[in-house]
């Protein structure tokens, strides 16, 4: 396991991070650490790419984070636009429709239906030509043991036990996580476990199948029907008692469920039969030893949040390792991270299990309760739902207070189609500071511009509409893209430095 000599980590490590699996999850972070210039070594168990079909969809912050990488247009080219969502009862009755939404505060489109092996070799690609990158494949994380200064990991592989010695090691590694395991990170569950077989199909020319994603909310049998990648769909039926993994993934079994939807011509690519859960890590941390994904957070597959909610992990994870490794920030600085992912991870898990419910019953009286009570909502205009996005974050790296402190900051666009520009390209990497007026202020990693700028001028209008609703003068905006707060400049960039070094105040203090 010879280690890569260009851009060496720092004296007496292998690496700066040791990320342990390379899913979507593990490559994105190794990819957001590399441009932040951070020596990251990735491993996986596995030695290519997973072939099939695994998560579908992702959401506009997800976009976001791909654009960050370079990657959207390639990911435009693996996806589709999400349709809208209905909920329908057995006898065909529209229960509830969320249609795509228009604007979104990240500049893409809401939703996108996507193939998975894409994605990966999209993020393994940009791995693959950093110097900042080594990939290991084929090496299992075995065992660990962290100090005060680093972390030496052991690894197995085809040539036996080797060692790596890290800064930090994020784990990655799915939902069994040995890492988890390692620094006894435990798990929380709601008490949701259903089991689903779910269908992949290839679909071939003069295939018929519905346009819109569905949830078929039948006591008989609860089936989602959804879009995938470019050419692919996808079926998810839920078990009945009795039935098990061996039966339902039978050919004959198989087409038979296929049959009702009368489709025309599809190619199966995939059956495997997956138990949707919900589970929380306790323990997101333990000293320089972290979780991220599903190693983290489980949540059933109906908000199409599984994925999305790794890769928020992971690009709140990636800005803050840099920060510190690079001695911008205090170790303090990663308490936060927990303190923020938790929540938003938590509303996204109980969303999806709020939709579960809806269309897991298999009562016949509780499913007709159900159908009554959803289309009253519909017709009162309400919901039945949470709500959809979770709230700002509470606490954490924010200027608590503030307004706006802990949401997304929008991406403001100009122009159409192929002309459009996105406020993100014409601004750097890291940290932001946006203010209504020129200002002589600077602060180490921290770009400082002012609305008069010229780069800004396309989206002058939308970001002072911003600052107006939230009578402010300045925001400052964090590496992933959230606001840490909105205020006078000067008081901004104090408060900023405050929360990445506290102890650097504590000594002049």
């Amino acid at each position: 396991m010879e280690a890569n000599a260009a851009d060496a980590a720092s004296p007496g490590f292998d690496c700066d991070v040791l990320v342990v699996g390379l899913g979507p999850v593990g490559a994105a972070l190794a990819a957001l650490l590399a441009t932040h210039g951070v020596k990251t070594i990735a491993v996986d168990k596995t030695t290519a790419i997973y072939p099939l079909p695994r998560a579908v969809h992702f959401d506009d912050e997800i976009m976001r984070i791909f654009q960050h990488l370079g990657i959207a247009e390639m990911m435009r080219r693996h996806a589709n636009e999400a349709p809208a969502y209905e909920f329908r009862a057995a006898d065909g009755q529209l229960l509830l429709r969320l249609d795509p939404v228009a604007e979104t505060p990240s500049g893409w489109a809401s939703g996108y239906m996507f193939h998975q092996p894409g994605l990966e070799r999209a993020l393994r690609g940009i791995l693959a030509t950093s110097p900042q990158a080594d990939v290991r494949l084929g090496w299992a994380f075995g065992s660990l043991n962290q100090d005060i200064d680093g972390v030496t990991a052991t690894l197995v592989g085809p040539d036996g036990s080797s060692t790596i010695r890290a800064q930090y090691v994020v784990g990655c590694d799915g939902a069994a996580s040995p890492v988890r395991e390692a620094i006894g990170g435990g798990l929380c569950s709601y008490a949701f476990d259903e089991a689903w077989l779910v269908i992949d199909v290839e679909v071939q020319s003069g295939a018929r199948l519905p346009e819109v994603n569905l949830q078929v909310c039948d006591p008989a049998r609860p089936t989602t029907c959804v879009l995938s990648g470019p050419g692919r769909h996808r079926w998810e039926f839920m078990l009945l008692p009795g039935e098990t993994t061996e039966a339902v993934l039978k050919e004959d079994f198989v087409k038979a469920l296929l049959a009702p939807w009368d489709c025309g011509p599809v190619e199966i690519e995939r059956s495997a039969v997956y138990r949707f859960h919900g589970l929380v890590a306790n323990e997101w941390r333990v000293g320089r030893v972290l979780l991220a994904g599903d190693s983290a957070h489980q949540t059933p597959p109906f908000a199409g949040q599984g994925m999305c909610s790794g890769l928020r992990d992971a690009a709140n994870l990636a800005w803050k390792l840099a920060a510190i490794i690079q001695g911008r920030a205090d170790e303090v600085l990663l308490d936060s991270y927990q303190a923020e992912r938790e929540p938003h991870a938590r509303t996204l898990i109980e969303l999806a299990i709020s939709m579960g419910r809806v269309v897991c019953l298999q009562d016949k009286d509780a499913a007709a309760a159900r159908d009554r009570q959803m289309l009253e909502s519909r017709k009162a205009g309400a919901s039945p739902l949470p709500p959809l996005r979770p709230a700002p974050f509470g606490r954490g790296c924010i200027l608590a207070g503030s307004p706006a402190a802990g949401e997304i900051f929008p991406q403001a666009t100009s122009g159409e189609a192929s002309r459009r520009v996105r406020l993100d390209e014409v601004l750097p990497q890291g940290a932001w500071l946006i203010s209504r007026t020129p200002i002589d202020l600077t602060s180490d990693g921290l770009a400082v511009r002012h609305l008069g700028d010229e780069a800004l001028a396309p989206f002058r209008g939308a970001l002072t509409r911003w600052l107006d609703e939230r009578a402010a003068q300045a925001v400052l905006v964090r590496p992933d893209r959230y606001a840490f707060g909105t205020g006078e400049p000067a008081a901004l960039v104090a408060a900023w430095s405050r929360a990445l070094r506290p102890s650097r105040q504590h000594a002049e203090g």
